[in-house]
């Protein structure tokens, strides 16, 4: 498994990847041409499953961020001194 998120767009090349690999591009950048990750393109014909970027990990990230969101008001309303407690 290998997961990108470095901030320059298209830095991940298929040579780097082996065969199967599955590959999670968390890097986005907006660019002249359009948002790109850090993963090119070309590693889908390497890789066994590859992230879409744009629309990749983005849903999870902004479901995740409401959700502990979420659980810090409930600590904060219940007075709970730390998460998990």
């Amino acid at each position: 498994m290998l997961v990108a998120g470095v901030g320059r767009p298209g830095l991940v090349t298929p040579d780097m990847v082996k065969p199967g690999a599955t590959v999670v591009d968390v890097g986005v950048t907006r660019t002249e041409s359009g948002i790109r990750g850090d993963v090119d393109k070309a590693v889908a014909e390497v890789a066994g499953l590859m992230t879409p970027v744009p629309g990749g990990v983005g849903p999870m990230t902004i479901a995740m961020l409401l959700s502990n969101t979420l659980r810090a008001a409930r600590y904060r309303r219940l007075g709970v001194a730390a998460a998990g407690s």
